[in-house]
């Protein structure tokens, strides 16, 4: 690789603002160096909650490095990660780590080595609600549960009430709205669900959903779209598009002091609980979403992008690298409070950089 251009970057957005939710900043951006690829093409498909920072990631990216060609398809964790075991391309974003049976079907995929799972990008799964007049509410992990799962069907229910003793709750039916396709998001919400609400969700935390009753919608703006749409709506999406979507969001009692909005500063602190659990160059994490912790939003996902250890694709790897060297760089970490998302802690951010310049 070869210092091929200057990046724009931490002071304002080179899209539009339909593009982010976000205005392009006044103040010109500064610039600084960054190692780009003199060529190449690389491909990725997954998550859609890392959309929005992967939108503002390659137009930075490719500012600076004309020479590299990145295209982002948001089909939902489950379908980029089936893209990537079948080598359809170079790399694979998921809300959730690869499985014990992924890793070994990408040892198919990747000669001579297998998948490993890069943290890149953390935030928080908010819970959108759709009641008019009702500006604030605030939830519980076992109401989030019955909720969900269509055991509390009016929004007058006593146990909504008792968290919410100064609300004016209407009689109106409950309507969630979940996931259609396979989801990393969904999965973290499941985890969510699983570890915090007890025998209020009796189901495991899959990519697909499991409780019962409710409609569907295809990736978080399609929930956002339901949700905004459908009064009495309840929804689970990615911070980034709630706030790009003006959808409300619920506020969660976990025990601590006050309940607890999602936000950047929030979910790092939630992240803050997790710990590494991956082998070797894996960077997997574990969460502790019945945290109680002042300040922390339990209901936090990283999105990680999934590459080989050894065995990339020749002709995209220096691309490959050199992109993903610069969304796990301190510029390309820094901006991603502006866009809703909660950036890594600069220690596992180092290892991400330590892990990237190694593959092969």
């Amino acid at each position: 690789m070869v210092v091929g251009g200057l990046l724009l970057a931490g002071c304002g957005l080179t899209g539009s603002s339909e593009d982010t939710g976000q205005r392009p900043a006044a103040k010109p951006a500064s610039v600084v160096e960054l190692d780009c690829a003199e060529r190449g093409q690389v491909a990725g498909a997954g998550s859609s909650a890392q959309q929005n920072a992967m939108t503002y990631w390659m137009k930075e990216y490719q500012r600076a490095c004309p020479g590299v060609e990145i295209a982002y398809n948001p089909l939902g964790s489950g379908a980029g990660v089936a893209q990537f075991l079948r080598g359809a391309t170079a790399f694979g974003g998921s809300d959730s780590a690869l499985s014990e049976k992924e890793v070994r079907v990408s040892e198919h995929t990747c000669v001579d080595g297998r998948a490993v799972n890069l943290p890149m990008a953390g935030g928080p799964v908010a819970i959108g609600f759709n009641l008019p007049g009702v500006d604030e509410l605030v939830l519980d992990a076992p109401t989030l549960a019955e909720l969900f799962d269509g055991r509390i069907t009016s929004w007058d229910d006593p146990r909504v009430k008792a968290l919410n003793p100064d609300v004016d709750l209407p009689a109106t039916p409950v309507h969630p709205v979940h996931r259609s396709d396979d989801s990393g998001t969904t999965q973290n919400f499941q985890s969510y669900l699983s570890e915090a609400a007890g025998d209020s969700w009796p189901y495991p935390a899959k990519k697909n959903w499991l409780g019962h009753g409710g409609s569907s919608a295809s990736g978080s703006k399609g929930v956002a779209t339901a949700v905004t749409s459908t009064t009495g709506a309840i929804g689970y999406l990615d911070l980034s598009v709630a706030v790009q979507r003006h959808v409300d969001t619920v506020s969660v009692d976990t025990g601590a002091s006050r309940p607890v909005g999602p936000t950047p500063e929030s979910a790092s602190k939630g992240i803050a609980e997790a710990r590494t659990v991956g082998r070797g160059k894996d960077l997997s994490l574990e969460f502790d979403y019945g945290t109680s912790a002042e300040g922390a939003y339990p209901i936090v996902l990283v999105t990680y992008e999934i590459v080989c250890d050894r065995g990339n694709m020749p002709d995209s790897l220096p691309a490959l690298k050199s992109f993903l060297t610069y969304t796990a760089s301190t510029e390309g970490q820094q901006v991603l409070p502006r866009l809703h998302y909660a950036p890594l802690p600069k220690e596992l951010a180092s290892e991400v950089r330590d892990v990237i310049r190694t593959l092969d």
